[in-house]
C-alpha cells in the first residue's frame, strides 16, 4: 500500500509546482486532476505531458490515478454528466472521458476515476442508469485498447451513492475495464461501514480516496484525524487485504492552504505507519471510541 495526494487541492499552483511540493513532502504518488488548472485534456498538450513525465521521473513520484470526475473547464463539478437530459451534453462527457483515457495512456497512469452517473435532475433512476451504461459502453473499447481502467466513484447525492448501487451496475460491466474508486468518506457519509466494504469490494477496488468526515456524516472532506472515521482501522484493513496500489488523500476543501494540508496528512500517515503493528490484526470498529 502506497500513499498519494490529490492535486485537486492545489488550485493555486500549476501541475509542475504541485508535483514538486508533494515530492518534497515525501509522498510516493500524485493523483492528477484532469481539469483546470492542471491537466484538462483539451489544453494539456503533448509538450505538457513530456514535461510532467520528466519531472515525475526526476522526483521519483508515480501517478496514482487520473481524476476525471470534475469538469470545471467548461462546466462544473458534476456537469456535463453521463446522465444529462440533453444528448449533446452527454456526448460532451463521453468525449472528455475519451480524451482522459488517451492522456492517461500518454502519462503512464493505470486508470482514471469518473463520476457515478451524475445528479438525477428531471429524469428517473431507470433513465439515469440507462444513460450511464450507454456512456460507459461508448468509452469501453478505447479504455480496453489503451489498457486504462475506468473506476466509478460512488458519491452522496448522485446516481450511485452506495455499495449496493455500485454492484448493481458493476455486474453489467467488464471487470477487466471497469472498477471501483473506493472513497472512504463517501461510503461513511451514506451510513455504510468502510471497513466491512474494504473486504466486500476488494476484488473491484483499484484505488482509494481518503479523507475524514464529521460524525454528522455531512459530505465535507476534513483533514485526517479531525473527523469521526476510524482511519487507522480502515488503513489496517486495506493493508491486510494485500492491496499494493495507492491510497490517495483527497482534501480539495483545503485549497487555500493545500501545502499545509498535504504536510499534515503525510505526518498523520507516517505516524500510523510507524505505530502500526506488522502482524495481521482483526478489523476494528468504524467509529473512534
Amino acid at each position: 500500500m502506497k500513499f498519494a495526494f490529490s492535486s485537486n487541492a492545489f488550485l493555486h499552483c500549476t501541475l509542475l509546482e504541485t508535483i514538486s511540493v508533494l515530492a518534497d513532502i515525501g509522498y510516493e504518488g500524485i493523483e492528477i486532476m484532469a481539469d483546470v488548472p492542471h491537466a484538462y485534456p483539451l489544453y494539456f498538450t503533448d509538450d505538457h505531458i513530456r514535461q510532467a513525465r520528466k519531472l515525475l521521473d526526476k522526483r521519483n513520484l508515480r501517478i496514482a490515478n487520473i481524476n476525471a470526475f470534475m469538469h470545471n473547464a467548461d462546466g462544473d463539478t458534476y456537469h456535463p454528466s453521463w446522465i444529462e437530459n440533453d444528448p449533446a451534453e452527454r456526448a460532451r462527457r463521453i468525449e472528455y472521458t475519451l480524451r482522459c483515457i488517451d492522456m492517461a495512456e500518454k502519462l503512464g497512469a493505470p486508470h482514471i476515476s469518473t463520476e457515478p452517473g451524475g445528479p438525477l435532475e428531471g429524469i428517473s433512476r431507470e433513465e439515469g442508469m440507462s444513460h450511464f451504461l450507454a456512456g460507459l459502453r461508448a468509452v469501453e473499447q478505447s479504455a480496453r485498447r489503451k489498457g486504462i481502467r475506468i473506476l466509478i466513484e460512488p458519491e452522496p447525492g448522485l446516481l450511485i451513492e452506495n455499495s449496493s448501487e455500485f454492484l448493481e451496475i458493476y455486474k453489467k460491466l467488464d471487470p477487466a475495464v471497469f472498477g471501483l474508486n473506493f472513497d472512504i468518506g463517501h461510503f461513511f457519509c451514506v451510513g455504510e461501514d468502510p471497513c466491512a466494504l474494504v473486504l466486500q469490494l476488494k476484488e473491484c477496488a483499484a484505488h482509494f480516496h481518503l479523507e475524514d468526515i464529521a460524525s454528522s456524516r455531512r459530505h465535507h472532506h476534513l483533514t485526517l484525524g479531525d473527523g469521526a472515521i476510524d482511519i487507522p482501522g480502515i488503513l489496517k484493513t486495506i493493508e491486510n487485504t494485500g492491496f499494493s496500489g495507492f491510497v490517495t488523500v483527497e482534501l480539495y476543501t483545503y485549497s487555500e492552504d493545500a501545502g499545509e494540508a498535504a504536510r499534515n496528512a503525510f505526518r498523520y500517515l507516517s505516524d500510523w505507519r510507524r505505530n502500526s503493528p506488522q502482524e495481521r490484526v482483526e478489523t476494528v470498529g468504524l467509529l473512534k471510541s
